[in-house]
């Protein structure tokens, strides 16, 4: 007998901001490039229904490792540390 598991799916960024493609990375995890391509982070939903937050990321030189700039109540004021 087999058991369906149903995967969360990637849903697009909630807004929109200018100078930055936000596109899916994983459920509640968007990666955040510059017009060039350059990947300059990563924005992390997390909380439950009322308390989401956004948790924004720079990625370092490299790209293997990030640092922490910050959680946010909205999605918009986390993409805004990346322009």
């Amino acid at each position: 007998m087999s058991t369906a598991v149903l995967a969360r799916t990637r849903v697009p960024f909630p807004a929109v901001v200018p100078g930055l493609t936000i596109s899916p990375a994983a459920p509640d995890l968007w990666r955040v490039s510059r017009a060039s391509g350059a990947v300059v982070g990563h924005i992390e939903r997390h909380g439950g229904d009322d308390r989401v937050r956004y948790r924004a990321r720079r990625v370092l030189p490299g790209g293997i490792r990030s640092i922490e700039l910050g959680e946010f109540w909205s999605p918009r004021e986390a993409a805004e540390l990346f322009r």
